[in-house]
């Protein structure tokens, strides 16, 4: 997700998709684990985007 997409959400709408996100990178983590995954460059692309999210969440946390 790009930070426009995420900024245009709402404080819960970010929640859950960090939550998805975050399930997410537990399971590529297994996967890198027992070696059955393929695009490993997924890692780092769901790692930014947590990243992300957090950041704008911490922004509105300002903002108020």
């Amino acid at each position: 997700m790009k930070a426009k997409e995420i900024n245009e959400l709402t404080t819960a709408e970010m929640i859950t998709k960090e939550q998805e996100f975050k399930d997410e990178l537990f399971n590529l983590r297994f996967q890198l684990a027992t070696g059955q995954l393929e695009n490993t460059a997924r890692l780092s692309e769901v790692r930014k985007t947590i990243a992300r999210i957090k950041t704008a969440l911490r922004q509105q946390e300002l903002n108020k």
